[in-house]
């Protein structure tokens, strides 16, 4: 047997090894994903705030991004459009939310965090740090700065497969792209 054929052999083995770690790791993480999730929503009833998460999800994207139409405050936060028209009817009795006619089309009207919406808001991201900080404080400072450079790399990456169709890129043009978008962070 030539060299060029054993290489090609031994590659081909090296993929496979690759390619079964590379599924070990997704069913690794769907299973951590799904307990994660739980787990959240387990502490999420713990606390029982006034407000439920639909509240803290719309005021953050009005807060953090400014004043939207019920449609794209929608789409933003990842929900149904009768949920948030629901919701923010919620909100703008609560004066947490207002509303006002588009300045470029008059027939629309955009939300805006009220002052109250700010301070509500902010007290929700003042008790959620707090209960994160408690829960990240015995950890070595590393360990908290890369689980938030990861957990943001994931994020970044769940939310382009959203709007990406399956790709027919070889894996290691994929891997590439992976490791220089890391590089770049």
């Amino acid at each position: 047997m030539d060299d060029a054929v054993r290489a090609r052999e031994e590659e081909g083995a090296g993929a496979a090894v690759t390619a079964a770690r590379l599924e070990r790791a997704a069913a690794g993480l769907g299973s951590e994903i799904v307990r994660f999730g739980r787990l959240v929503t387990a502490w999420r009833r713990s606390a029982k705030t006034d407000a439920g998460a639909a509240d803290r999800v719309l005021l953050a994207k009005l807060v953090n991004n400014g004043d939207r139409r019920a449609t794209d405050l929608a789409a933003d936060a990842l929900l149904d459009l009768s949920t948030v028209s629901r919701q923010v009817r919620s909100l703008v009795d609560r004066g947490l939310v207002e509303r006002y006619p588009d300045p470029e089309d008059r027939r629309g009207t955009l939300l805006r965090a009220t002052d109250a919406g700010h301070a509500a808001f902010g007290e929700y991201r003042r008790q959620r740090d707090s209960k994160l900080a408690a829960v990240l404080e015995p950890w070595p400072e590393e360990d908290r700065e890369q689980l938030v450079r990861l957990m943001g790399r994931l994020n970044d990456d769940l939310e382009e497969a959203r709007h990406v169709r399956p790709s027919s890129e070889p894996a290691e043009c994929r891997d590439t792209a992976v490791k220089e978008k890391d590089a770049a962070a």
